[in-house]
């Protein structure tokens, strides 16, 4: 009995990894996700099924990538789906569905108090079991099942020098981030040892070495060894920040300026600034003592997080006779 794992990249596979160990799910497990630096990593020793990538709204990659999973309901026996999203879940879930598996549908802790296109379009499907990570988003069919955020607290640390640092701004391609960096490289010591991991944003003039990717255990690593995490306010940085002990400096694309599709990173960049485990900043007004107060506080995680459950109870069937 096999439990289909279904995430794009990115901090969308991340929030899965962190949830996995409470989902209850048994060790036969497939994941799958587009191959990337980050996802190879990440889920090195693991049965994974490589998908094509699946940006947002892209309904020729979720019709290729569809295509290509039906082959995953043949070579298993697929009991339960189960997706953190984005679009490659509108890929996988509902061919899962139409066979009678059970599937589930968790909504990215970006969404606050309405679920993502996704989201919307597999809550309308029947069967179809949907959580979010938010209190408030449990409107219709909607079920509050955590927050990732609940698992960390910060606290004070012994105050330093930023003598290294690591600057994540994602690999969403076609969005790149200049601002922050055109704000932050005059701001950082010269002195300071930085990853610089850039994704698409074009780093030329900025006197740089900026990084598209960079493999999941290496930027783990990174952080756990930086100063400071300067990042943009995607879920899978900030978590990895949390995860290595670290309070981020966490800069939000804004729509408005062509930096995503829309605003959601606004509400996680002050969703984790309001429970303290970050400093949220605009680019525009990024300060060099922003980046001190984070490095002057650590986090820690909450042992053994209690258990979750996403699938329905099973009500045994009557004895005939009783």
């Amino acid at each position: 009995m096999t439990t289909l794992l279904v995430a794009n990249d990115g901090g969308h596979i991340m929030q899965l990894h962190t949830l996995r160990p409470r989902l209850g799910v048994g060790g036969d497990v497939v994941w799958v996700t587009p191959r990337t630096p980050q996802t190879e990593s990440l889920l090195a020793g693991e049965t994974v099924h490589w998908t094509e990538p699946c940006p947002p709204r892209d309904s020729r990659a979720i019709l290729r990538n569809a295509r290509d999973c039906r082959r995953l309901f043949r070579e298993h026996r697929v009991t339960l789906a189960v997706s953190t999203g984005a679009a490659l879940a509108l890929a996988v879930l509902p061919q899962a569905r139409a066979r009678g598996i059970e599937t589930v549908y968790i909504e990215s802790a970006t969404r606050l108090d309405a679920p993502s296109l996704s989201g919307r379009v597999l809550s309308a499907m029947p069967g179809v079991r949907t959580f979010s990570q938010s209190t408030g988003l449990t409107k219709g069919s909607w079920e509050y099942l955590a927050s990732p955020w609940d698992l960390y607290e910060s606290a004070n640390a012994v105050p330093h020098a930023i003598r290294s640092a690591v600057v994540s701004l994602g690999t969403q391609e076609g969005y790149g981030f200049r601002r922050l960096l055109e704000r932050l490289v005059p701001i950082m010591p010269a002195d300071a040892e930085v990853m610089w991991q850039t994704g698409s944003t074009d780093v030329s003039g900025l006197c740089i070495e900026g990084r598209e990717r960079v493999p999941s255990r290496e930027m783990a690593e990174a952080i756990r060894e930086a100063d400071v995490v300067v990042a943009h306010a995607g879920t899978g940085i900030a978590l990895m920040a949390l995860e290595n002990g670290k309070l981020p400096v966490l800069v939000p694309r804004r729509g408005l300026h062509g930096e995503h599709v829309d605003d959601h990173q606004l509400t996680i960049a002050l969703e984790l600034s309001l429970r303290d485990l970050a400093v949220s900043r605009d680019a525009d007004s990024l300060k060099l003592r922003d980046l001190e107060l984070a490095a002057s506080r650590s986090v820690t995680k909450v042992v053994d997080p209690p258990q979750l459950t996403i699938t329905a109870p099973v009500i045994p069937r009557p004895r005939v006779g009783s």
